[in-house]
This record gives C-alpha cells, sequence and structure tokens, in this order.
C-alpha cells in the first residue's frame, strides 16, 4: 500500500498535535499517582536518590518499632520496681509493729506476714517481664539505634537484675522474732536489711529511668530523622498538583487550538476535492 503523502501545513500541525497529546498523557500520569518521577526513565538521579533516601527512612522506621518495645520493657520492670517498695515499706511496717509488741503470739504472727510479704517480692519480680524479657530476672536488654552493621553500630545494652530470689536484695526469711533480746536484735537486723533493700531498689530504679530517657529521646530522634529522609525524597519524586493541573488545563487549549489548526491547513486538500466532486 502507498504511503499517504500529507500537505506540510497539515503534518506540522499534526506533529504539533501529537507532541501535545504526549505530553498531556505524562501530565495526567503525574496527577493520577501524584509524582512527577514514577520510574528510572522520568529522572535516574532524583529516582534512585529518592529511593535511597526512602529504604534508610524504612530501616530507621523498624527501629523505630523495637525502640518501642524496648520501652515498654523498661517501664514493665520500672512498675515492679514501684510495687516491689511497696512491699519493702509493708515488710519493714511488719518489722516495726513486732519491735513494739511484747507479745510472742503477735511477734509470731507478724514474722509470718512478713515471710509472705517477701515470697510476693519473688512473684513480682517474676511477673515483671515483657515480652519474653524481664530485667527483674537477670535479662539482659540490647536497643539498636542505627541501621548500619554490626561494627558500627549505635546500641544499648540494658543490663537486668535478679530479684526473684530476694537474697539479692539483702534480705531473707525470719525464724526468730521473739519477745526479748535476741528477738529484739534480729528485727533490728532485719529493719537494717530493708532499709539497705529500699536504698539498692531507689538506686536501680534510677538507672532504669535514665536508660529509659536515653531511648526516648533516641526514639524522637528517630522519628525525626525519618520525617526528614521521607519529606527529602517526597521532595525528589512528588509533583505539585497545582503546577500540573495549571499544565493540563494550558494543554488542553493547546490541543483544541492545535486541531482547529489542523482543520485550517486540510481546507486546500478539500477545496481541491470539491473542484472534482
Amino acid at each position: 500500500m502507498n504511503s499517504v503523502t500529507l500537505a506540510a501545513g497539515v503534518r506540522a500541525n499534526l506533529l504539533a498535535l501529537q507532541q501535545t497529546s504526549s505530553v498531556q498523557e505524562v501530565v495526567q500520569n503525574r496527577l493520577a499517582t501524584g509524582k512527577k518521577v514514577n520510574s528510572a526513565l522520568d529522572n535516574p538521579g532524583n529516582f534512585f536518590t529518592a529511593a535511597a533516601l526512602s529504604d534508610r527512612a524504612n530501616d530507621l522506621t523498624t527501629l523505630l518499632d523495637d525502640m518501642g518495645q524496648a520501652v515498654q520493657t523498661l517501664k514493665a520492670a520500672d512498675e515492679g520496681i514501684k510495687a516491689i517498695q511497696k512491699l519493702v515499706d509493708s515488710a519493714k511496717a511488719k518489722a516495726n509493729q513486732a519491735l513494739a509488741s511484747a507479745s510472742t503470739t503477735d511477734r509470731n504472727t507478724f514474722a509470718s506476714e512478713y515471710n509472705n510479704l517477701l515470697t510476693q517480692i519473688e512473684d513480682i519480680a517474676e511477673d515483671s517481664g515483657y515480652k519474653g524479657k524481664n530485667l527483674l530476672n537477670g535479662d539482659e536488654l540490647k536497643v539498636i539505634f542505627n541501621e548500619r552493621t554490626s561494627d558500627a553500630q549505635n546500641s544499648l545494652t540494658i543490663s537486668g537484675v535478679s530479684w526473684t530470689s530476694v537474697s539479692n536484695l539483702s534480705l531473707a526469711a525470719v525464724e526468730d522474732w521473739s519477745v526479748g533480746d535476741d528477738g529484739d536484735a534480729s528485727i533490728n537486723t532485719t529493719i537494717d536489711s530493708l532499709n539497705t533493700a529500699l536504698t539498692t531498689l531507689r538506686t536501680q530504679a534510677s538507672t532504669f529511668g535514665t536508660n529509659l530517657s536515653s531511648v526516648q529521646i533516641r526514639q524522637d530522634y528517630t522519628k525525626a530523622m525519618v520525617n526528614t529522609l521521607q519529606t527529602g525524597s517526597d521532595r525528589l519524586t512528588l509533583a505539585d498538583q497545582n503546577e500540573e493541573g495549571a499544565k493540563l488545563l494550558a494543554l488542553n487549549t493547546r490541543q483544541q487550538l492545535s486541531s482547529t489548526a489542523l482543520s485550517f491547513a486540510s481546507q486546500a486538500d478539500q477545496n481541491v476535492l470539491r473542484l472534482l466532486g
């Protein structure tokens, strides 16, 4: 089949119309996806740079989830310490009541209640874990702060304590709170041990509090960094919807004008057709 020959004016206007349609497709795609760079073909530099920024943001987001879980583990341990402190205070109150009593029966009752409180301290220490990590049962918690390999990793290792045995708090069950000097001496020794335990609890609570503060600061920093990375990636790839909308409006107008110009350019051929008619 022989090719159709077009007049120069018709060909020029047809080419302009095709170019306008091609640009329209690009603009419509940007409006539909919200992005000016949808593939490496659009802008290789921006595409791969934005991909690298997004990948790092995703890696940090994963670490951010882990930091959140570490915060909960520390909070669980802190709640356990608070509960244990209350039990130690109660145990101290029992010891003071026994010291003030001159009744052997009452002292034996107080001693039994004291021993029960020690058992509850061990139970709370055992129950202060979160997702399998218990900082009051000797577990160690490692919190990773960046996405680098292990040799360049920033992290915080939090050492736990083993309070599932009250002996690690310098406490022990009592047997003799009898009336008399020996019983009084035993009670006073117990009170001294309880005061030491309270000091240990407060010191450890302060240590965990410092660790919690450090993790939360890094958590906030990482959130800000993820936002910075995502914003940077978006600026390289996202389209300005207002600008693209204005472009599409202008292209639609240009398309109408090109169609009109094409119609005018083809009138010469139509005049020849009239002569032949």
